[in-house]
């Protein structure tokens, strides 16, 4: 039966909302279909990665691979979507004009450029690109580059980087700052060294299979006389999709004084939205650091991606960092009052909500099911896999049972394509989603607490932050239009507090690591009764746990992602509906 039967109280309010002070990871925006026919083979779908951030004027500019244009935001959460095709007329057989999008500051003047490997792709510049103003700044750029990236140092001097490889380094070189001409030759600037970085390792569980791991994606940032250089490795399509970061005395490595450290500046190996590599790092309006990085999906093409942002920043020892902790759960927005400088050991970032997820894994009931796409595939913490219903029509559900009646703060719909229309291809202007979203303390008597009915806005991760919050047991999602395809879902996320007790301290920790193989080890501890995930910190300084893994549904993990030469430390955190547990002593693995 599509229709469920309910008696429905609906709130007088637009939506159930009032103005969001939050975001839930991967972005809300508009990402276009894949514009490849032969990467649509299995299915029409949403593509982009390879995100570059700028805050250009006080407001912030997202340029991404494919998508036929970029967006802007004067807040970081309300995305506006600016059509534009950066190709000339003798640019053709192309889809990919902005894959892996070089942009760059130089005085008052934005500079955009594509990846290339031919020498006639041009420089656009734009000194108002709100508006959609744009004109060639260089017609033919001779030497192009493949991911490339622009940096314009505190001197004026301007610096270009590129490459993509599991071969060949990742190369720099100055630019004439007023013809964009090169000076000189290209230099090498770092390769990897998997033998050491066990994170370097290319496959989903870093074992190098079948191929090297590729370096890609370079970024720089520049902070208290040094030089941050960024990479993306070892695979797009893996969840240890990372940023690197080697610091050095120069823009241009070669030659200059080098340290790599020891763990990636961002990575995101568990949870919902996994993967945080091929990036960009950028300051808001406040002074505060913020990350950009690719989600990997994967499963209809290798390229399909989406896109997440973090905080960011440098500890007192100039040690840069990536908050990844809790990053797909829902995170304040930058402001005035909430500033994020330093990154205290133990400490929670004062952007996560403390909302937590009430619905991993609870039961689940549906109007309808395609095949084997099952319906808690959309309550199992999982982007790759989703829950589809036999139709895209009206009156399709779904239903969450939270297992006890919870605060629910705010909810997030991941959609998935299912059976996207052919015409899919590229950026497709104009489409929506509509859906209302109930809730009830009984499964008999309904609010309706989300009316999305009139929404005329295309929104394939939308997230809603409740104007109150609302106590609830059961969250149920009617569709109401689908731009195309099946009604399917990846996650429907529903968070807030449980109003019980949080998890109890993790016992029986323990970190074994191999004299075999220092770049890996088992890690193992008692299972918590009254937890669903564990969060695992780690770092090379007992005061600098500054990358986490969350591990749901078990009490073991095989941790290969250490850097062979460096001593370890390492604690853990239970994680359920109500908060988290007291984290255990920092323990050594040497």
């Amino acid at each position: 039966m599509k229709y469920f039967l309910l008696i429905v109280f609906c709130l007088a309010v637009a939506g159930g909302t009032a103005q969001p002070k939050t975001y839930c990871n991967p972005l809300n925006i508009d990402y276009g279909y894949t514009p490849i026919p032969n990467f649509a083979q299995w299915g029409n779908h949403r593509a982009t990665a390879d995100p570059v951030i700028v805050n250009y004027k006080g407001d912030y500019y997202l340029f991404s691979t494919n998508q036929w244009g970029y967006w802007w935001s004067s807040d970081m959460l309300n995305w506006h979507f600016v059509s534009k095709k950066f190709l000339r007329s003798w640019n053709t057989g192309t889809y990919d004009e902005l894959c892996a999008p070089a942009v760059g500051i130089i005085g008052d003047t934005m500079i955009v450029m594509g990846s290339t490997y031919k020498s006639n792709f041009s420089i656009w510049m734009s000194t108002n690109p709100k508006a959609n103003e744009w004109k060639p700044l260089v017609d033919s750029f001779e030497i192009g580059g493949w991911d490339p990236a622009f940096f314009t140092d505190d001197d004026g001097r301007l610096y270009m980087y590129n490459g993509s490889s599991n071969r060949y380094p990742l190369l720099g070189i100055e630019l004439n700052r007023k013809t964009l001409q090169p000076i000189g030759t290209r230099s090498p600037m770092y390769l990897l060294q998997d033998w050491r970085y066990g994170w370097q390792r290319f496959g989903e569980h870093m074992d190098n299979t079948f191929l090297d791991p590729f370096i890609e994606g370079a970024w720089m940032t520049k902070h208290n006389g040094k030089y941050y250089f960024q990479y993306g490795a070892p695979g797009t399509e893996f969840s240890g999709y990372a940023d690197g970061v080697v610091v050095s005395s120069g823009p241009i490595l070669d030659g200059s004084e080098i340290a790599p450290q020891s763990d990636p500046l961002s990575i995101k190996l568990g949870g919902f939205a996994r993967g945080a590599g091929h990036g960009a790092t950028f300051t808001d309006n406040f002074g505060q650091y913020w990350h950009a990085s690719t989600n990997t999906i994967s499963v209809k093409n290798t390229f399909e991606r989406r896109i997440s942002i973090w905080p960011a920043g440098f500890d007192k020892d100039d040690v840069m960092w990536c908050n990844t902790a809790f990053g797909d759960y829902p995170h304040y927005i930058p402001s005035q009052q909430l500033q994020y400088h330093s990154f205290e050991q133990n400490g929670r970032s004062p952007y996560f909500t403390g909302w937590m997820l009430l619905n991993y894994n609870k039961p689940v009931a549906v109007s309808s099911t395609l095949g084997g796409y099952h319906p808690n595939n959309a309550v199992d913490e999982l982007m790759k896999t989703y829950w589809s219903a036999a139709s895209g029509n009206a009156g399709e559900w779904i239903q969450s049972d939270l297992g006890n009646t919870s605060t629910v703060n705010a909810i997030q719909i991941n959609y998935a394509d299912q059976d996207v229309a052919a015409d899919r291809l590229g950026k497709y202007p104009g489409q929506f989603h509509q859906y209302r979203i109930y809730a009830s303390v009984d499964g008999k008597k309904w609010t309706c607490i989300v009316d999305k009915s009139k929404n005329k806005t295309d929104v394939p991760h939308d997230y809603i932050e409740l104007e109150k919050p609302v106590q609830a047991r059961f969250v149920k999602l009617e569709n109401l239009h689908m731009p195309t395809g099946k009604f399917a879902i990846s996650g429907l996320r529903v968070f807030g507090n449980g109003n019980g007790n949080k998890p109890s301290k993790v016992e029986g920790f323990v970190v074994l690591r191999t004299e075999k193989d220092k770049r890996s080890a088992f890690i193992k501890w008692k299972p918590s009764s009254d937890a669903f995930a564990y969060n695992i910190y780690y770092g090379t300084h007992p005061n600098k746990l500054y990358t986490c893994i969350m591990v749901h549904n078990n009490n073991e993990y095989w941790m290969k992602a250490m850097d062979a030469l460096k001593t370890y430390y390492y604690t853990i955190e239970a994680v359920n509906e109500n908060g988290t547990s007291e984290r255990i002593p920092v323990q050594k693995a040497e």
